[in-house]
């Protein structure tokens, strides 16, 4: 039976810095995996946030309103409402 010897890339010298290499860009990969849906989702709740904010801070444009004439519509507060909404 042979044996190989274990030492074949070893003897090669650029091929240890090419091994170092990919290694790191396997590091790299593994951190971008694990790090990028929780940046994504971070991101995604800003904007989101961002978002409630302006709606409550200011009057919405609703789409039907955007080529003008008619004002905007009041924000009515959260919570059950009888009766129309008076524009």
């Amino acid at each position: 039976m042979t044996v190989l010897p274990l030492s074949i890339m070893g003897d090669r010298a650029d091929s240890r810095g090419m091994t170092t290499f990919v290694s790191y860009l396997v590091v790299l990969a593994f951190a971008a995996l694990l790090i990028g849906p929780g940046l994504y989702g971070i991101l995604r709740d800003r904007r989101i946030d961002r978002q409630l904010r302006a709606v409550a801070t200011r009057l919405v444009w609703l789409p039907r309103q955007r080529s003008g004439g008619l004002p905007p519509t009041p924000r009515r507060p959260g919570g059950w409402h009888l009766g129309p909404v008076i524009h």
